[in-house]
């Protein structure tokens, strides 16, 4: 990854006092990737960082550090297929005054309704539909909020915009384009502050401590997450199920990234407060617009399964998918199930799992599962990538269908 990264890993491997081989012993690993990263390769995965913190008993955070940047593709498809997109999201700025828009008042109720049916597509893996039609809406939105200078339309407009760019940021992380969605998820909290609405700006927090977690900013995910649970943290009685479900989604973000920092007490003590909220809702809440995901008790803890699958505890991820009764789709009708996106995740949590515990043959299986119900978002998932690779690690032979999983993944060119 890096000569620092190489350094860092030395200099916390030599203060415990062990040798390469005896950290590989601990770590129930090969020897051949520590001696890479000290080597100063590239290609590190982030799970191998995340065992070898764990043995060294220091941060994830403590071992990376920022390398050269690499050289990027000439023939980068996305710099064209989001070119109408970026430019609606970064505009060129001058010295010359800024106009207000001219034309008919804007229709704050049709822009609230823009955002919610591509929200729709969003969790409905319609993702084409959704890079068409973000430039339209970013621009209405800016067009609202430039029309209104004052008064409660301009509060409103503030809120729509919010929610439009929260929107436009998960999607952007979603589609690994970090960078934009970094801009995005700054303008959706920054114009909920100013329009005074904590929740909708807590939403915002909620979309940009999932993209510092997608990009390895651990410490800053955690630290934002709960600063903002302080601010938005539901009365003990009268609390709606929104203020919970939004001060959950942030305890989930929060223990997320504490677990992937090998902060594992952090993360379990943020578990126990995602569960407590999911308690309080009782039953899966839905509100794409407030908090971007359906939250309560089977969201919970499919997102505490997570943590084993980080931790290398692949056989605790199976028993607990078995054991945990709010897990079963048996009974979701009472509990209600998860989003689209959640479950997804889960499904591939468990094929990881699945082919960890000696039955590739069954993670393959939710991999063409996934494959076939959720194909854009699936051909974005680097762990599917990697559960994939594998699986074929195990097998002399591909079948036609696992070649084509593999294509779509990126894995074969």
């Amino acid at each position: 990854m890096s000569a620092e990264l190489a350094e860092n890993l030395r200099k916390y491997r030599r203060a415990a006092g062990l040798s390469q081989e005896q950290l590989a012993h601990r770590g129930n690993m090969s020897v051949g990737p520590i001696r890479k990263i000290e080597q100063g390769h590239d290609g590190v995965r982030m799970e191998t960082l995340h065992k070898l913190a764990r043995i060294l008993g220091v941060k994830t955070s403590d071992l990376m550090a920022a390398g050269p940047p690499q050289p990027v593709k000439h023939d980068d498809p996305n710099s064209q297929n989001l070119r109408e997109l970026r430019i609606a999201l970064t505009p060129a700025l001058s010295l010359g005054p800024v106009s207000a828009p001219a034309g008919d008042e804007p229709d704050l109720r049709r822009l609230n309704r823009m955002t919610y049916d591509n929200s729709v597509l969003y969790f409905g893996d319609t993702y084409q539909s959704i890079a068409a039609d973000l430039p339209t809406l970013i621009r209405a939105a800016n067009d609202a909020v430039a029309y209104y200078d004052s008064g409660e339309e301009r509060t409103k407009a503030l809120v729509e915009r919010s929610r439009a760019l929260n929107l436009v940021g998960r999607y952007l992380t979603q589609i690994r384009q970090f960078d934009l969605a970094h801009v995005a998820a700054r303008g959706a909290i920054e114009d909920a502050k100013a329009a005074g609405n904590n929740l909708v700006a807590a939403s915002g927090v909620g979309g940009m401590c999932w993209l510092l977690v997608r990009t390895e900013r651990f410490d800053e995910a955690e630290d934002i997450a709960v600063a903002t649970m302080d601010i938005v943290e539901p009365k003990i009685m009268g609390a709606t199920p929104d203020e919970y479900s939004t001060w959950g989604g942030l305890a989930m973000e929060a223990a997320a990234a504490a677990a992937r920092n090998n902060r594992p007490g952090e993360a379990k003590a943020l578990r126990r407060a995602a569960g407590t909220a999911a308690k309080a809702v009782g039953k899966t809440h839905r509100n794409l617009l407030r908090h971007w995901s359906m939250f309560g008790p089977v969201t919970a803890a499919m997102k505490e399964l997570e943590d084993y699958m980080i931790e290398g505890d692949a056989r605790s991820v199976i028993r607990k998918s078995k054991e945990d009764a709010t897990l079963q789709e048996k009974h979701w009708k009472q509990l209600g199930g998860p989003s689209t996106n959640d479950g997804n995740r889960y499904r591939l949590d468990l094929a990881r799992a699945m082919v960890r515990t000696g039955d590739p043959t069954a993670a393959m299986e939710e991999l063409s599962h996934l494959d076939g119900i959720a194909p854009e978002w699936f051909r974005h998932q680097s762990s599917a990538a990697v559960t994939f690779e594998e699986i074929t690690k195990k097998r002399r032979t591909l079948t036609a269908d696992m070649r084509e999983v593999g294509t779509h993944l990126g894995v074969f060119a």
